[in-house]
């Protein structure tokens, strides 16, 4: 094995790693394979035989160029940041869910990300999810280890609001599973029994407008008694729901004729469903691997 082979190879055993770094920092899953492959390309062009380190290395180049990423996007209108919905990372119910959640970052957390500065977002992520020290930080970031302290702090003060669910799967699964069997039979009043009174609707259908898309459009729905409203104009949607694992916990797939069609992630807190983060953007669906 030549020395760029075994060079690659030590890149693949920190792939997962660097992945769910770039996915925390950008939200978007086709951005973060990007990112992970410039950090390749770098490292490819990089003399590193004096690193001791490699996925600290690494670490820092893949979060470099996320911050770059971030900086870069053009700036959504208020009225679209409130509506965006992260790309969801779907995966099958099964033995091995505790694994999956432990590892896994919902999406009402990601939307609250998304309303940090770039420089935020970074910091907090990197010391708080993953334990990157501040100086290290600070070099990223350009800034003291005292002002990068200050960026997490900030941060980590808006996270603290963003709904968690409970930490139950099975619990969850259930209510998602009567969340379903609500919407399939149109039962307002079973609906109204499963939502906290202060729930709230997240839907991004992208580019889709109400002249070709119905109700599948972007929107923020608060209150029960109109997110049930809204529920009930999909209930004939209701043959082609399925539950899977969004993020890590129980959700809803949409799956029309083998094509994902719709992803709602749902919180669940105190046995009520505080939280439905819904994606219907058929383009950014189309790039979303169904799981096996």
């Amino acid at each position: 094995m030549d020395e760029h082979e075994q060079l690659a190879l030590r890149f693949e055993e920190n792939r997962g790693h660097l992945r769910a770094v770039a996915y925390r920092m950008l939200g978007s899953l086709a951005e973060a394979e990007d990112a992970v492959q410039e950090a390749w390309l770098r490292l490819s062009r990089t003399d590193v035989s004096d690193v001791g380190n490699l996925g600290g290395w690494l670490t820092t180049v893949v979060s470099r160029v996320c911050l770059d990423m971030l900086r870069s996007r053009k700036s959504r209108r208020e009225d679209a940041l409130e509506t965006y919905v992260a790309d969801p990372v779907l995966s099958e119910l099964g033995p091995e869910d505790e694994a999956v959640q432990a590892d896994a970052i919902g999406l009402a957390l990601l939307v609250v990300l998304e309303t940090l500065s770039p420089a935020e977002r970074l910091a907090f992520v990197l010391h708080d999810m993953f334990g990157v020290g501040f100086d290290d930080i600070a070099t990223i970031v350009d800034k003291s280890p005292a002002a990068t302290r200050q960026l997490a702090s900030r941060a980590r003060r808006r996270v603290q609001g963003a709904p968690a669910s409970d930490g139950d799967l099975n619990r969850q699964r259930a209510i998602v599973e009567a969340f379903m069997a609500a919407s399939r039979g149109g039962d307002f009043e079973a609906l109204l029994q499963l939502l906290d009174p202060e729930v709230l609707l997240r839907a991004d259908a992208g580019a889709a407008s109400a002249q070709y898309a119905g109700p599948a459009v972007s929107k923020l729905v608060r209150g029960a008694k109109a997110v049930v409203e809204q529920a009930l104009m999909f209930s004939r949607m209701g043959p082609y729901l399925q539950v899977a694992l969004v993020n890590g916990t129980p959700g809803l797939l949409t799956v029309v004729n083998g094509r994902l069609m719709g992803v709602m992630a749902v919180t669940v807190t105190d046995g009520l469903i505080t939280e439905l983060d819904i994606l219907a953007d058929v383009e950014r669906l189309e790039a979303i691997p169904l799981p096996a």
